[in-house]
C-alpha cells in the first residue's frame, strides 16, 4: 500500500472516530433531564419525608410525589422542542432513548406490583435497584464515567435499603439521585458550555 493511501486510510479512520465520538457524547447535551429528575426527586424525597416526620398528614403526604407529573409533561416538551431542532438522530441516541423507555415502564411496574404484594422496604429497594440499571448502560453507551459511578451508588444502595424498615428508607433517594443524576448532570453543563464555547 502506498503512503497516500495508508494517509487516506488512516484520514478516514481518524473521521469515522471523530464521528462516533461526536454522536457518543451528543446525546449528553446540556444535562437538563438528568438535573430536572435528580432534583424533583430530591425534593420529593426529602418533602415526603418531612411531611411524614413533621405533620400529621400521614397517607396524604405521598400526594407531593405528584410533581413528578410537572416533571414529565416539562420532559415531553422539552425533548420535543429538541426533535425539532435535531437534523440527525444517531444509533446512540435512539439506544439511549429504549434505555430509558424500559426505565420508566420498569418503575411503573415495579411501584404498582409493591404496593399491591410488598411494602415500603421491597418498593425503595426495588426502586434503587431501578435506578441504577439506565443510569449505568447510558454511562457505559456514553462512555461518560460520573453516570457509571452513578449506577453502582444505587445498586448499593439498594441493598442498604434492605436492612432499613422505618420511614428513613425515603432518605436513601437523596444520594441516589445526587450521585446518579445530579453530580452527572452538573458534569455534563459544565462539559456542553466547554464544548460550546470551544
Amino acid at each position: 500500500m502506498s503512503n497516500q493511501a495508508q494517509l487516506a486510510a488512516q484520514s478516514s479512520l481518524a473521521l469515522i472516530e471523530s464521528m462516533i465520538n461526536k454522536a457518543q457524547n451528543r446525546y449528553s447535551e446540556n444535562g437538563t433531564l438528568y438535573l430536572l429528575w435528580g432534583w424533583i426527586i430530591f425534593t420529593c424525597s426529602l418533602g415526603h419525608y418531612a411531611l411524614l416526620t413533621y405533620t400529621s398528614l400521614g397517607a396524604n403526604a405521598g400526594y407531593i410525589w405528584m410533581l413528578i407529573i410537572v416533571a414529565l409533561v416539562y420532559q415531553l416538551y422539552y425533548l420535543n422542542l429538541k426533535e425539532k431542532k435535531e437534523t440527525v438522530k444517531t444509533y446512540t441516541d435512539e439506544m439511549i432513548g429504549y434505555v430509558w423507555m424500559v426505565f420508566g415502564i420498569s418503575m411503573g411496574l415495579v411501584s404498582f406490583i409493591a404496593t399491591k404484594l410488598g411494602g415500603w422496604q421491597l418498593m425503595y429497594a426495588l426502586i434503587l435497584l431501578l435506578y441504577g440499571m439506565p443510569t449505568f448502560l447510558t454511562g457505559a453507551i456514553m462512555r461518560f464515567k460520573p453516570l457509571k459511578i452513578g449506577g453502582v451508588v444505587c445498586w448499593c444502595l439498594s441493598v442498604l435499603a434492605v436492612y432499613i424498615s422505618s420511614k428513613e428508607i425515603i432518605l436513601l433517594l437523596i444520594p441516589a439521585v445526587i450521585s446518579a443524576w445530579i453530580i452527572p448532570g452538573y458534569i455534563l453543563r459544565a462539559k456542553f458550555k466547554n464544548s460550546f464555547n470551544g
